[in-house]
């Protein structure tokens, strides 16, 4: 992958010069050409767990995709603001920032604007597709396609990211923005999900995390091995059933307060698994098949009963 340095931040607070084939859409009303860039988040991890990286424990993760998505616009030719723009978003400022140093743009004129369907700090990917957003809005404005090793090497100087700039299920290495194994098969599934309220701080808990995988290798060896061969298969059934062990031995470190109940009523419900944000608040169950309206009453029911309000949403490509 290619290397990149940290460039100064004023190349994203002013610059003038004219965009290269833009693909952005001007509106009739005006001189600004509106240019966006959208990246779905996920619904936690299918799996989440250690990898052996040259002897080197790493922390893999097999994100499950969601269709809710996180916007990026680029108001070209508007009143220019660089500077003020953003102001909650350090991080896409930072890889706008890694963007122009590495192609050797200049911004012209115009503002950002941002918007996401994703919740922060609750393992939604929110961060990484804020980032993800940002470079495929600059690709819109200057007329290329970045590739995926530059998308890569952009995050590796920014967070441990999420592999939502992919449009494939795989088994990625999220500090190392390394891609283990792409996956064909792409399993859709239906989800009832809830938050259960607490933001978690990823990079964090990363060496309590790496304690209790060393502790458990074995177990979470074993239940990959059984989760890649269920990939290879199109097995969604054994998919599931790999995300619900994967969600137990997470409950050895970052725990869930309503797994236990969430797990006792899961065949009741016909759930084919549960599904988590290791390093978030989500918990919910996976179904092969969208469940009827009368289940979808009953589960709003059971999750209210542990005082929340339950979410329902489609995965997969």
């Amino acid at each position: 992958m290619m290397g990149v340095s940290a460039p100064a931040v004023s190349g994203f607070d002013e610059g003038q010069s004219v965009m290269r084939q833009s693909e952005c859409s001007a509106d009739a009303s005006g001189p600004a050409a509106i240019c966006s860039g959208i990246c779905h988040g996920t619904l936690g991890e299918l799996l989440q767990g250690p990898v052996l990286v040259d002897g080197e424990v790493q922390i893999g993760i097999v994100s499950l995709p969601v269709q809710r998505y996180s916007s990026m616009h680029f108001l070209a030719g508007a009143a220019s603001a660089h500077a003020q723009d953003l102001p909650d978003k350090e991080k896409c400022r930072r890889a706008i920032a890694l963007y122009l140093d590495i192609y050797g743009d200049r911004l012209p004129g115009g503002r950002w604007l941002h918007d996401s369907e994703l919740l922060q700090g609750k393992g939604m990917a929110s961060s990484t597709a804020d980032i993800v957003a940002s470079i495929r809005c600059l690709d819109r404005l200057f007329g290329r396609a970045s590739p995926v090793e530059c998308i890569a090497a952009i995050l590796r100087q920014i967070e441990r990211s999420d592999s939502v700039f992919l449009d494939h299920y795989a088994l990625y290495l999220s500090a190392r923005q390394q891609v283990l194994q792409r996956f064909d098969h792409d399993p859709q599934f239906h989800v009832c999900y809830i938050d259960e309220g607490e933001a978690v701080p990823t990079e964090a808990v990363t060496p309590q995390l790496l304690a209790h995988y060393r502790r458990h290798l074995h177990a979470y060896q074993a239940n990959l091995d059984q989760a890649l061969a269920a990939f290879a298969r199109a097995d969604r059934a054994e998919i599931a059933r790999c995300a619900s062990v994967s969600a137990a031995l997470a409950q050895g470190v970052l725990p869930k307060r309503h797994y236990d109940a969430v797990a006792a009523r899961r065949a009741q419900f016909g759930a084919a698994g549960i599904v988590v944000a290791h390093t978030g608040s989500l918990l919910g169950y996976l179904f092969l098949q969208a469940p009827r309206s009368e289940v979808m009453g009953q589960l709003a029911a059971f999750f209210r009963s542990l005082g929340h309000q339950c979410r329902f949403a489609q995965t997969g490509f």
